[in-house]
């Protein structure tokens, strides 16, 4: 079978039974897993000099290691890979958790508040209606690239091994890809290997949202946008997000107590979003997912 044809099954389970609690609370999720590889690999590497070079090391051993489990596991069969790569795909949970911050703002802001600190690290206790909005939106658009567009990319391009290797650089990226006095020599390389394979997903994603949200006709204002953002690759959902609702994103925001002057992403959109927003903002996830399955559909049956 093609890696198409069996992505076709993966993306819909993903969809229908997204991340059962009843079974994750009994064994470790694969990215628990990775995240504990990368975490050792800090624990070990991450001291004394020469910090970039064994930062590179260790991006490069959790790289070969990923993608040799994947290899071995394709050995099992359609089924396993299948079943292996609906578990790595989160267009379900994604969807969940920014409707959750939806319905908490639709009791009162606190809970809003509450709901959206799941999904972000910036700070949240003293955000407005708009802030957690955006926030939210801003999630959902980023983490469709990162969770759902790019490994079904790279498992459409590299099988399980392809998908394996990028999850657990996504994985590094998130933990150790940080610029603080920590990381920012020994994340380095798992920083940049991210960026580069997230390159094609992050554009691929901002043109399916620019489709299903009809706004493909200003493309250029996006593109525009999506450089001004401060990553090569989040601002390209996100900016195919905010055309599509006619609403700004990004733009100043608190991380560690200090309020960061970034720049707005559409700034003459709407600064007042709510809870309506965000749920428009799912229901464009969900479209885009849908265009996403039809071009799989058409992949495998060219194939």
């Amino acid at each position: 079978m093609s890696t198409a044809a069996l992505l076709i099954p993966a993306l819909l389970l993903d969809a229908i039974f997204g991340e059962p609690r009843w079974l994750w609370s009994r064994v470790p999720h694969p990215a628990v897993l990775m995240g504990r590889a990368v975490a050792i690999a800090d624990q070990n590497l991450n001291q004394g000099k020469q910090r970039k070079i064994k930062g590179a090391i260790a991006i490069t051993l959790l790289v070969l290691g990923a993608g040799w489990l994947g290899w071995v596991m394709t050995l099992f069969g359609p089924l396993v890979q299948i079943l292996f790569a609906a578990i790595l795909l989160a267009q379900r949970s994604l969807c969940e958790h920014v409707e959750a911050v939806a319905q908490g703002l639709g009791h009162n802001l606190d809970q809003g508040r509450n709901a959206v600190a799941m999904i972000v690290s910036r700070d949240t206790s003293g955000m407005t209606t708009p802030q957690v909005a955006r926030s939210a939106i801003e999630s959902g658009a980023e983490n469709f690239s990162d969770g759902v567009v790019a490994p079904a990319f790279w498992f459409l391009i590299g099988g399980l091994p392809g998908l394996m290797i990028y999850k657990i650089t996504n994985t590094a990226d998130s933990m150790i890809g940080y610029k603080t006095p920590r990381y920012r020599n020994f994340g380095w390389a798992a920083a940049r290997l991210d960026d580069l394979l997230n390159l094609i997903p992050a554009r691929l994603s901002a043109l399916m949202i620019a489709v299903v949200g009809r706004v493909l006709r200003t493309w250029p204002d996006i593109a525009s946008d999506a450089h001004r953002h401060r990553s090569p690759n989040a601002g390209w959902p996100e900016a195919a997000m905010s055309r599509a609702l006619h609403v700004a994103l990004a733009g100043p925001r608190s991380y560690d107590g200090k309020m960061q002057e970034f720049p707005w992403v559409n700034a003459e959109g709407s600064k007042s979003a709510g809870g309506h927003a965000i749920m428009r903002a799912v229901r464009l996830l969900w479209a885009a997912w849908a265009l996403g399955l039809v071009l799989m559909v058409a992949i495998a049956t060219l194939l």
